[in-house]
Order: C-alpha cells, then sequence, then structure tokens
C-alpha cells in the first residue's frame, strides 16, 4: 500500500474467526529508510568523482608532456567531453542525495553511472594521442571495459527494487572503473618520465 493512501495511527480492526468476533488495535507508523546504506552512497559518489579526478591528471600529462603528439583540436575536444562529464557526474550526485527510493533518486543514480561509459573513450584517446597503444593500456581499457559492464548491470538490478541488494555489485564496477584510470595515471607519469630521462646523442 502506498504511504500516500494511509494516514499514519492508530486503527481498530475488527476480527472474526469462526464464532468467536473481536477487535484488536493496529498502530501504523512511518519510517524514512535510505535506499542505499550510508557507507554505498558514499562509495557510489566517491568512485566516480576519484575516476574523473584522475582523469584530469592524465589530461595535464597530456598537455604538459605530450605537447607534440597532440593537436589543438584533439586538446579542445577532450576538454569539452571531460567538462562535459564532470557536470553531469555532479548533477548526478545532486539528485542522488542518500533517501527513499524516488524517481529522482534512480535518475541521479543513473547519470552517475551511464555517463562513466565516456572515460573509457576519453582514456582511449588520451593512450593513442600520447604514445600509442600497448599491452598495458589495451588490459587497462578491458579492465575499464568489464567495470562499466559490472556497474550497468548493478544499477539495471537496483532500479528495479526498492532494497538494492545488488548494491556491492555497483559499487565493485565504479571501483575497477576508478582503479583503471588510476592506473592509466601511474603509467603515463612512468613513461613520461622515462622519456624525460632519455636524452638525444650530442654532435660534437
Amino acid at each position: 500500500m502506498s504511504k500516500d493512501d494511509i494516514k499514519v495511527g492508530n486503527y481498530t480492526c475488527e476480527v472474526t474467526e469462526l464464532s468467536r468476533e473481536g477487535e484488536t488495535v493496529v498502530e501504523v507508523k512511518y519510517r524514512m529508510v535510505s535506499w542505499f546504506s550510508p557507507n554505498e552512497n558514499i562509495l557510489i559518489v566517491i568512485f566516480p568523482i576519484l575516476a574523473i579526478l584522475l582523469f584530469w591528471g592524465q589530461f595535464g600529462i597530456l598537455t604538459l608532456k605530450y605537447k607534440s603528439n597532440c593537436t589543438s583540436m584533439k586538446i579542445v575536444l577532450l576538454l569539452i567531453a571531460g567538462l562535459l562529464l564532470t557536470i553531469i557526474v555532479i548533477v548526478g550526485a545532486i539528485l542522488f542525495i542518500p533517501g527513499e527510493y524516488s524517481i529522482k533518486n534512480s535518475f541521479g543514480l543513473g547519470f552517475i553511472v551511464i555517463s562513466t561509459g565516456i572515460l573509457i573513450l576519453l582514456q582511449y584517446n588520451v593512450f593513442t594521442t600520447a604514445f600509442g597503444m600497448t599491452s598495458f593500456t589495451v588490459a587497462i581499457l578491458i579492465m575499464q571495459v568489464l567495470g562499466y559492464v559490472l556497474a550497468v548491470v548493478g544499477l539495471c538490478l537496483c532500479v528495479t527494487a526498492c532494497v538494492p541488494v545488488h548494491g556491492p555489485l555497483l559499487i565493485s564496477g565504479l571501483g575497477i572503473i576508478a582503479l583503471a584510470e588510476l592506473l592509466g595515471l601511474v603509467y603515463m607519469k612512468f613513461v613520461a618520465s622515462n622519456q624525460r630521462t632519455i636524452q638525444p646523442p650530442r654532435n660534437n
């Protein structure tokens, strides 16, 4: 029964059992229960934000260390896509306010999860622009795709239930996406550092 169809209070119910009749008083209470647990709420918001911050770290390395490898158009497109992703995730986090299950909450969660797929395209373009694809970068992208699939499956299972028992599946997917972004940032920093230490031979 919808909470809008009944008012909180005491209700007297007539009970008939065989030839006996009686009355019983039932107290109706309303208690607000959060859709996700507090820890799950925090992780659902933190992991995508962390992944976006790590992308901006990759973007910074790309613009500072690989200027000769990238065109101004690619930089502008990556910048616009990154800003768009950041705005979508922030809007999703605002809509995903801890509370009861609602359409607003589900839309916010959808914005957060679905938009993280943009990170896969962004990271692919960052890798190909900086130094091309290697076996390690391919493994990072595969990991990120796997995390995105888990997050989307967890999202579909959560929005169809008032009690999201599959929240850990969704969170694990978002965590894998953030981990892939971290590995991508570390790898880019490592490659950039090695390229910086290699000096061209001097002509005598």
